[in-house]
């Protein structure tokens, strides 16, 4: 709905609204929030659309979405039954003087359209409470209906209708997590059986049918991937001799033709999300796992970035991107090139001495095009947490992923692509990252300081940042001062329009090179595409709802991170809850707040909340002692039993 009412706000062409919206377009036309001209749907200049911010004294402000506008106020008696975060199209009061003023038309949307409640008993009665606050959820449900489930049952809400759409399963059983955090955004793994029949209905690449695209075969491409991996985006190639680097990308939009069943489903997933011990695609998985990815040993349709590198400068002086036909070479994970590095594996046939020569080559250029891109961008270590579980979905063991050669090699590749990729266009799908307000460097500061670091403001945020750091290699904090760096700083997000990215210090960036995982690189692909073929069609098809697009994909983004750290939340509550009145070794993670902690040891990576202190101060290594779990809400309580610290 919020897309919708975005789209409403900019202008919303005929041909782009789904059958989904067709009735709310009726709907709005027929109260006069919208008009309709040159099949062009906009709303009225009487109404705006927003979100309802925080209530206070029975008042609120409506953000205003979809335009920089000033938020409208919402006066007592005005409110109706609307709640915070609602979705609401709002009838702007003109001739008031002062604030701009509003009254609520309609609500639309709430906050949450999904929530996940749970069978509790209190006073002797059973009731249906919000999993997350144990607040009414209001359902209504007999007492009789009530007492026919199990305390502990757990369900998914529809907070639209006030009513229960599936029972989920009890909070006994560990593999019910996985359906609450999936519950709680309406996300699924299935895929309907008109996408699935359309996703087997593709014939394998047969290279005579794309005489128009570059046929790459002979090179001798490769992937490198995690272990675990099955959708492989891109495949690289060094030439040495020309110093060019070729970096293919899974062509997608091969496939995945705007507007279709399968393109549909992909805009609403917009992410592949990423579990312990499962994924959940974006795509059907014949194509995410078998067509699209860029298997070895099989033709497949690539979208390449031909870049040639000046070595001394170290600057692309010349670069393509077009459509092409690959075929991998060798399928590499990422501990096998470090074995190369290390000189502990050797080439086993002659693809992969030709590989193997190129990429101790290329190694040479990614190192130092690392070395200069940290020379303007920043370098943050934040440990990636990696967990498995077992069949029974209970934590087996976590260890924190180390960024190794391989890693940096790849990384560097992809982001010379990226980065060039954003600069092919104006207007479009870009990431960026802005700069950190002052109000929160200034609480870095002070966190800082009060761990006994002599903060000097340098001429620049980066010489500061660097010095910063440097003190924390000294201290042995790193990590832990970086996770603080990274905390003040603005959240990435996607947008139609460059604002630079602070963080990688690159004027213009995007993403290009995951289609398979992320909507935005099919986005980009496409407008890529229509800029090469000068078709202006579909480059104003792209662009003509691009605000809205980015704002949904960012948003899209938000949840499934939110998704994947909170499962890990979950399985790490199930652990405590078998280690209750156990003592564990634990490095003080925040103090305000709320005093919080994080586990070190066998199990690793376990956020916990402190309950007493003893005046315990930040990135202190304590030994705690787990007193309390609450399953529902995902949360493990301890309290400091001493400080390690010598």
């Amino acid at each position: 709905m919020k897309s919708l009412l975005i789209r409403l706000t900019l202008g919303l062409s005929e041909q782009d609204i789904i059958s989904d919206e067709r009735s709310h377009i009726t709907d709005f036309l027929a109260k006069k929030y919208i008009t309709k001209k040159d099949n062009i749907y906009k709303f009225n200049s009487k109404y705006r659309a927003g979100t309802l911010g925080l209530i206070q004294k029975d008042t609120a402000y409506l953000n205003v979405i979809g335009e920089n506008i000033r938020d409208l106020f919402i006066a007592e008696g005005d409110l109706g039954d609307a709640k915070e975060g609602d979705l609401i199209i709002a009838q702007r009061l003109l001739g008031i003087r002062g604030t701009p003023r509003a009254k609520i038309a309609q609500i639309v949307g709430r906050a949450l359209s999904y929530s996940v409640a749970y069978i509790i008993s209190k006073d002797e009665h059973k009731s249906l409470v919000n999993l997350k606050t144990d607040y009414p959820t209001g359902v209504e449900l007999a007492q009789e209906t009530l007492d026919a489930y199990d305390i502990g049952d757990v369900f998914k809400i529809n907070n639209q209708e006030n009513s229960i759409i599936q029972k989920l399963g009890n909070l006994k059983d560990p593999l019910v997590d996985e359906r609450i955090v999936l519950a709680q955004y309406n996300k699924h793994d299935e895929f309907d059986a008109e996408v699935l029949k359309i996703a087997t209905s593709f014939k394998n690449v047969d290279a005579s049918k794309y005489k128009n695209r570059v046929d790459l075969r002979d090179l001798t491409f490769c992937t490198i991937d995690p272990v675990t991996a099955k959708d492989y985006d891109d495949a690289i190639y060094w030439d040495d001799k020309k110093t060019t680097l070729f970096v293919a990308i899974a062509d997608v939009s091969e496939y995945v033709t705007p507007f279709g069943t399968i393109d549909n489903e992909a805009i609403y997933r917009s992410f592949s999300i990423y579990l312990p011990h499962r994924s959940i695609p974006m795509l059907p998985r014949q194509l995410s796992e078998t067509l699209c990815s860029l298997q070895p040993n099989v033709d497949r349709l690539a979208y390449v970035f031909e870049m040639k590198l000046d070595v001394n400068t170290l600057e692309v002086t010349k670069s393509k991107v077009y459509e092409a036909i690959i075929h991998s070479k060798r399928r590499f994970n990422y501990e096998e090139i470090d074995d190369f590095f290390d000189g502990k594996l050797k080439p086993k046939n002659d693809s992969e001495v030709k590989i193997f020569s190129w990429i101790k080559k290329l190694r040479i250029i990614t190192d130092k095009l690392k070395e200069k891109r940290l020379k303007v961008g920043y370098d943050f270590r934040s440990n990636e947490l990696e967990m498995k579980i077992d069949e029974k979905s209970n934590i087996v063991s976590t260890t924190f992923a180390k960024e190794t050669p391989s890693h940096s090699l790849i990384e560097d590749c992809m982001l010379l692509a990226n980065k060039e990729a954003a600069s092919k266009y104006t207007r479009g799908i870009f990431r960026i990252h802005e700069e950190p307000t002052q109000s929160k460097i200034q609480i870095l500061y002070q966190e800082l300081a009060g761990i006994g670091m002599n903060i000097d403001i340098k001429n620049s945020m980066k010489e500061t940042i660097t010095d910063i750091q440097t003190q924390a290699k000294d201290m042995d904090l790193e990590t832990e001062v970086d996770t603080l760096i990274i905390r003040s700083q603005m959240q990435a997000k996607y947008a139609p329009l460059n604002a630079g990215h602070f963080g990688l210090g690159f004027e213009a960036y995007t993403h290009f090179t995951s289609p398979i995982r992320r909507y935005s690189d099919l986005i980009v692909h496409r407008l890529l595409k229509a800029i090469n073929n000068n078709d202006k069609e579909e480059g104003s098809y792209v662009l003509r709802n691009i605000e809205a697009l980015s704002m949904t994909i960012s948003e899209k983004e938000r949840e499934a991170s939110s998704i994947e750290i909170e499962f890990t939340q979950r399985k790490f509550a199930r652990w405590a809850q078998n280690n209750l009145n156990k003592e564990f070794k634990a490095r003080i993670t925040s103090t305000e707040p709320e005093y919080k902690a994080e586990i070190n040891g066998e199990i690793s990576g376990a956020r916990i909340n402190i309950t007493a202190s003893e005046n315990a101060v930040l990135f202190e290594d304590v030994t705690i002692c787990i007193n309390k779990v609450d399953i529902a809400k995902a949360k493990i309580f301890a309290h400091v039993l001493k400080s390690d610290d010598v």
